[in-house]
């Protein structure tokens, strides 16, 4: 549910230049200059490194390294030759990769104050037949996808006998390989396998914490995915269901061979743990480099702050607004038991291309 490239900077250059060029005829009368209309809007503030919280003390190194395996995404002109600039080395030591990063770009802060959450590639057991333990179908797209698009909600098609079933999980970590959108499930044999997004009914997405929460299922400040997760298990049945069925989009999976790499987002690239996040599409690009600062969680057991350079590279249903963030965290109960705990307060700064020449190294 989630991961995706390169220009010609001579160009915007050029377009640049015959823009700003005035002949004699052009040049302004002396006098006063009339104020900005209201039609023209004020350049976004800039920020310089000193004010960013954590700046000095992050792994640029391995943000640099995340950063150059998926600048391809980019499309702006300006993106693709910074992106050039990156691909030159072949690696560079934290200092050095600071130093790459504050010479490239201008910071621009994005407006107010949002939400990060986290994501991560679920590792999940599998049957190929179904058991009291494992009776969940993962199902692949149907035929009739398309007459079923907006119609049928999580219990319609639940309640729906399936025609083809790619494998049988545990009911509670199918719903949450749902949410997450893709991941990998092993069999008993120890057969691996990558279980991939194909589609969806089309419905909002709905999260079950605040309403477990307000049933007085689980405590105000322990409504993590662990919680959650824990809850559904020792109530599976009935009672499971129905929490469960409060959320209701419903995902379709297919299945692929196990590659070793992190999933695919949006972007079309694998997503670089840490260095990664899910932003809105309608706000923001693909390819895009951020400063988050993401502190006051909410959740007991959460990491204090989240300072860091990301990349744009995914979407998703509940990722909305301009400062909404989901970072992904890699794979993994480890990573599973971390992203369940994020909700803290955001703060984002966009790192936008200086154009130019290139700067001296």
């Amino acid at each position: 549910m989630r991961f995706r490239l390169v220009g010609a900077l001579c160009g915007v250059l050029l377009l640049s230049a015959c823009a700003t060029a005035r002949g004699p005829e052009e040049t302004p009368a002396p006098g006063p200059r009339p104020a900005p209309t209201p039609s023209q809007p004020a350049p976004a503030p800039t920020l310089d490194v000193s004010s960013l919280t954590g700046w000095a003390q992050a792994d640029h190194a391995e943000a640099f390294a995340a950063y150059r395996a998926t600048c391809g995404v980019a499309r702006a002109p300006a993106e693709a030759e910074v992106c050039r600039r990156a691909r030159s080395h072949p690696r560079l030591e934290v200092n050095e990769a600071r130093a790459f990063f504050e010479t490239n770009f201008r910071l621009q802060p994005v407006p107010g104050e949002g939400v990060l959450t986290a994501y991560y590639a679920p590792e999940y057991t599998a049957r190929r037949s179904p058991d009291a333990e494992y009776s969940a179908p993962v199902r692949p797209k149907p035929a009739n996808h398309a007459a079923l698009y907006g119609r049928a909600d999580r219990a319609m098609i639940e309640a729906t006998p399936p025609t083809e079933v790619l494998a049988w999980m545990r009911p509670e970590e199918l719903f949450f390989l749902q949410i997450q959108g893709s991941g990998v499930l092993t069999f008993a044999d120890g057969e691996r396998v990558k279980v991939l997004f194909a589609a969806h009914n089309d419905l909002p997405f709905s999260g079950i914490a605040n309403p477990m929460r307000d049933r007085g299922l689980l405590a105000a400040n322990n409504t993590s995915g662990e919680a959650i997760r824990a809850w559904l298990a020792a109530h599976r049945g009935p009672e499971a269901e129905a929490i469960m069925r409060l959320n209701r989009r419903y995902v379709w999976f297919r299945l692929e061979a196990d590659d070793g790499l992190h999933p695919i987002g949006a972007a079309g690239v694998p997503l670089p743990p840490d260095h990664a996040i899910a932003v809105d599409l309608s706000q923001h690009r693909v390819g895009e480099l951020f400063w988050i600062d993401a502190s006051a969680p909410i959740l007991t057991g959460a990491f204090p702050v989240y300072r860091r350079l990301v990349v744009a590279l995914d979407t998703g249903g509940a990722i909305k607004g301009q400062v909404r963030a989901d970072l992904y965290l890699g794979s993994g109960p480890e990573a599973g038991v971390e992203a369940g705990r994020v909700r803290h307060t955001l703060r984002m700064v966009r790192l936008v291309p200086r154009v130019g020449p290139d700067p001296a190294p």
